[in-house]
């Protein structure tokens, strides 16, 4: 992914979501079946990654009394 563009927390979890009902299936090789898993558990690991930064995203934005605070919303880091 040098040169892509990352991935919504959306198009990951779709992109999972077809990994998933693929290996569901069960009709899918050995080797593809591990390729699968791998790509699986990176993108589980992206959508993670991207709602933990939500979270602390959302903290800042509510105060202590769970008003809403002003925010300045920053590029993502990956």
């Amino acid at each position: 992914m040098t040169d892509q563009q990352p991935l919504t927390f959306e198009e990951a979890m779709k992109q999972l979501e077809d990994i998933v009902d693929s290996l569901e299936e069960g009709d899918v090789p050995l080797e593809k079946s591990i390729e699968l898993f791998q790509q699986g558990m990176e993108l589980s690991k992206t959508c993670h990654t991207k709602l933990q930064n939500i979270e602390k995203k959302m903290d800042v934005i509510m105060n202590e009394n769970g008003e809403a605070s002003p925010f300045i919303l920053k590029e993502e880091e990956n």
